[in-house]
């Protein structure tokens, strides 16, 4: 199914400031659609002017869809929909007095011009399902009121309004809570679900009569020039959206100022009681800081057990002795890296480039005897999970150091670290332009404890491979392929 940018774009001759505002609109129409309990189609004009396109549809939450089929790409011919092309043309609402019968169903019609600025853009064609009509409740009826407010808004270009979408989770919708103010800020309707919502802020009179801005200040207690900011917010004047907690309690208002012909004639508020949400919120950044602290403290530790090491290793006659306890200090230091890493993300992954060019600096440190060995990288290796970070860094690190002190064995020269990661798949080479692997060796048989580390990790724990041999211009290369999320 195209998108709205494609019909537009395709078909018509809309400006991309046209095609913002119809974003803006779509992206807010689910409250009109669930206010109206219909469908809504937005028509926008073929460049060839011999009709209309579909270039969006919603469905309503609150009542029966009138279409079961997608309509988005369709063409309208002019002539077959002409409330459609009348609401264009004259810029004003129309209404069809008869329902139209579609597949036995009887199908209430009414097209709204959808205006910006001094133009008509496109038109939002409302199709309400009748097969369940019956004498409607109040809150039906406030439903509907709403609704006929806000389509006169839609075609005087003043909704949607810039800057009003929610963003953030928990943003309230039709069926969470309705209020109904009216120019004075008095409250003529709550719906159920808005009243529970209020009485969980603390509420113990009724809704109905009460200045809703007053009302929410006295639940929500802040600050003097606050309290009178939320006054003006859920009072209607302002369309807007703002959060307010009391008695351990969370909601999110959204007001939208009722003001057709530019006369202000009430607001109608959206409420929503989003304490569980925000309470999770709350827990997952807790834990995300503990686990991020988890990994810094880790880090430390870490980094003091190769201190240690390294005091212990200068304390050690006989250099065999010394040079192993200088690789187990390079490998706990390996592991320290990516420990640090996690601690400046906010999940359990890792931006494995920065790793490895810290991995490749290490491998410099070591080989600052030979100042003319080289340690390059090339390729990225993305984003990658813990589980998989550590190991992989490890296994790099044995594979640097083999090339620095076999493969070039104090000779100066160039390593590079490559990796190459598609379809799932991550392939890192390390090159070296030594002086070649040995006569006779057999990776797989080598006596190496680097090798077997990394054999171990590649093979054994990311279920990889690991293929060692000569570089077509002279030195060794080793490649490890591993399959990878994402």
């Amino acid at each position: 199914m195209p998108s709205l940018n494609d019909v537009v774009r395709q078909y018509t001759d809309l400006s991309e400031a046209d095609l913002d505002w119809l974003h803006a609109l779509v992206a807010d129409w689910q409250l009109l659609a669930d206010l109206s309990f219909a469908d809504l189609v937005l028509w926008v004009p073929d460049r060839t002017g011999e009709g209309f396109r579909a270039a969006a549809q919603m469905r309503p939450t609150t009542g029966a869809t009138a279409y079961p089929e997608d309509l988005v790409g369709s063409h309208l011919q002019r002539g077959r929909r002409p409330l459609v092309e009348a609401a264009f043309d004259e810029g004003t609402i129309r209404r069809d007095g008869d329902p139209e019968w579609w597949d036995d169903v009887p199908v209430r019609i009414e097209a709204i011009p959808v205006r910006r600025d001094d133009h008509v853009l496109a038109v939002v064609a409302r199709h309400t399902n009748l097969t369940s009509v019956r004498t409607p409740s109040r809150l039906e009826l406030a439903y509907l009121e709403c609704a006929g407010q806000l389509a006169k808004l839609v075609a005087e270009g003043r909704f949607p309004s810039p800057g009003t979408g929610m963003g953030r989770r928990g943003a309230p919708r039709v069926g969470d809570g309705l209020i109904r103010l009216d120019a004075e800020g008095l409250v003529t309707y709550a719906s159920p679900n808005a009243l529970s919502v209020y009485r969980r802020l603390g509420l113990t009179a009724d809704l109905v009569g009460e200045r809703l801005g007053e009302v929410t200040a006295r639940l929500a207690p802040r600050a003097g020039a606050v309290d009178e900011a939320l006054e003006v917010v859920v009072g209607g004047r302002a369309h807007r959206r703002t959060e307010v907690e009391g008695t351990g309690a969370v909601m999110t208002l959204r007001a939208i100022p009722l003001d057709p012909g530019g006369v202000h004639v009430g607001a109608l508020v959206l409420c929503r009681d989003v304490t569980e949400v925000r309470r999770r919120e709350r827990q997952l950044i807790t834990k995300d800081a503990t686990i991020r602290e988890i990994h810094h403290r880790v880090k430390n530790n870490l980094q003091t057990v190769a201190a240690l090491l390294r005091l212990q290793a200068r304390r050690i006659d006989p250099p065999e002795g010394r040079a192993a306890l200088e690789e187990a200090v390079r490998r706990v230091g390996t592991i320290a890296i990516v420990h640090d890493t996690l601690s400046q993300t906010v999940d359990d992954t890792v931006d494995f480039d920065r790793v490895a060019d810290q991995l490749l600096a290490m491998v410099a440190e070591v080989a600052t005897a030979e100042p003319l060995v080289r340690a390059t990288r090339s390729g990225t290796f993305g984003v990658l999970d813990a589980g998989v970070a550590t190991p992989l860094a490890m296994a790099i690190t044995e594979l640097l150091q083999n090339a620095v002190e076999h493969g070039l064995g104090g000779a100066p020269g160039c390593v590079e670290l490559a990796a190459d990661r598609r379809a799932g798949r991550l392939r890192v080479a390390v090159d070296d332009d030594g002086r070649g692997l040995p006569r006779g060796f057999d990776a797989e048989e080598s006596g190496r404890l680097g090798l077997q580390i990394v054999r171990t990790l590649v093979v054994g724990e990311l279920g990889g491979t690991l293929d060692v041999g000569p570089r077509r211009d002279g030195g060794t290369r080793v490649v490890l392929d591993l399959p990878v999320h994402g």
